[in-house]
């Protein structure tokens, strides 16, 4: 066996204990679990990307549209933000 040190976020340490708690597992379990979806995986075994829509060409895009939507008299409305905690 070997000791794995690792620097996380202390709010998001203390999230996923208590997730891996109510699945009955301990931070360790959960991070053998992990890798070893890693290796059977031979990659990340999820997937990685970035959303499209808040690329820097489309949100160009979206700011010159708010800017004459303004111009022609149009009304800018606050949005509700969903949180992603």
């Amino acid at each position: 066996m070997v000791n794995l040190n690792i620097r996380i976020d202390d709010a998001l340490k203390h999230q996923a204990e208590h997730i891996f708690s109510e699945l009955g597992l301990s931070m360790s379990a959960a991070t053998t679990i992990f890798f070893k979806q890693v290796v059977r995986h031979n990659g990340i075994p999820f997937e990685l990307k970035v959303d499209p829509f808040f690329n820097d060409y489309n949100q160009k895009r979206l700011l010159e549209a708010k800017e004459r939507m303004l111009k022609s008299g149009g009304v800018e409305h606050n949005l509700i933000e969903d949180s992603d905690d």
